[in-house]
């Protein structure tokens, strides 16, 4: 039987419980129980495994970091510190495949982390109004020095305080792909584009980083499109995307087509920031040629993938 390609785009609850500090420990034992569940995909024996991840609180917190030592150590730019969180979590996840793998006697599966770039248009217009916050919270007087002195978008964020906001381009293309798809062709099971990817433009015929934070699951989307992948499953905290959610009428849905899915997202159902672009992403991947697209619980990712759980999306 010849296997298929999915692409599985994990929340932050894979890597970061609510209520927990954020401790390498913490995130190590989280990352354990979501590869075991991956494992089990693997070792069905029908598939190839591409894995993608969100990276909000450990790039956040390596902006934290680079701001409290910014009088010691130079601090980096964004698109560094997405490169430094996509080593983090890939390490964490390819160590956790690796062991979990070898514990079940399939330890020769070969797993690698390719830190990924993610190819955006200069001319986007996420580029003239910026709306991602990121890093930390600064007093008004703060972020507006910040402001004068880098020249960045700053905004107060819900009585908080202020944060810094950057761009949220669409993702055009994986820079890495045909490395990825090299990989998968060979047997291994690759981590790609962590966070979304780096974000880089075309200027004078060269790659470079930009100031801004790509979707995840856009960008998983496109590292679906890319690679080839029969399946593209989001997994996140909800086990069904739901019509009306906490309103009057609410209503789980176990399958959509995408004409039915553009006409909810038209009625505005989903959150932006949350199920929209989940559901955006999903529409995108079948409307572009693949078999199906599903949205799930982590704790029922294979159910899921084999089409007996979540939401199913359908062309």
């Amino acid at each position: 039987m010849e296997k298929k390609t999915v692409v599985v785009a994990l929340g932050g609850n894979a890597i970061l419980q609510r209520g927990q500090k954020g401790t390498f420990e913490e995130q190590l034992a989280n990352v354990y129980h979501t590869c075991e569940q991956l494992a089990d995909m693997v070792l069905s024996g029908k598939w190839r495994l591409v894995v993608t991840h969100g990276n909000g609180p450990q790039v956040g917190n390596i902006l934290l970091q680079h701001d409290a030592a910014k009088h010691v150590v130079p601090p980096m730019p964004m698109d560094a510190c997405g490169a430094e969180s996509q080593g983090l979590i890939g390490y964490m996840i390819q160590q956790a495949l690796h062991n979990i793998l070898d514990r079940r006697g399939r330890g020769d599966i070969p797993v690698a982390t390719v830190v990924t770039q993610v190819l955006v248009d200069k001319a986007d217009p996420a580029f003239q109004n910026p709306t991602k916050p990121v890093g930390p919270f600064y007093r008004e007087d703060e972020a507006k020095l910040l402001r004068d002195e880098k020249d960045w978008h700053v905004v107060e964020d819900a009585g908080r305080g202020w944060r810094r906001v950057v761009p949220s381009p669409d993702p055009k293309a994986i820079v890495e792909r045909e490395a990825i798809r090299i990989l998968v062709q060979n047997r291994a099971i690759v981590v790609a584009s962590g966070g979304g990817g780096i974000p880089v433009v075309q200027e004078d015929g060269e790659l470079k980083g930009v100031e801004a934070v790509i979707d995840k699951d856009l960008a998983g989307e496109r590292l679906a499109e890319d690679v080839g992948a029969h399946v593209f499953l989001i997994l996140t905290d909800v086990e069904k995307v739901k019509l009306n959610y906490g309103k009057p009428g609410e209503r789980a849905l176990d399958r959509m087509t995408a004409a039915e899915a553009k006409r909810y997202l038209s009625e505005g159902h989903f959150a932006k920031g949350s199920m929209e672009p989940k559901v955006k992403a999903a529409v995108r991947f079948v409307e572009a040629g693949g078999e199906r697209a599903a949205i799930a619980s982590l704790d029922q990712a294979l159910a899921a993938l084999e089409g007996q759980a979540g939401t199913q999306v359908v062309p």
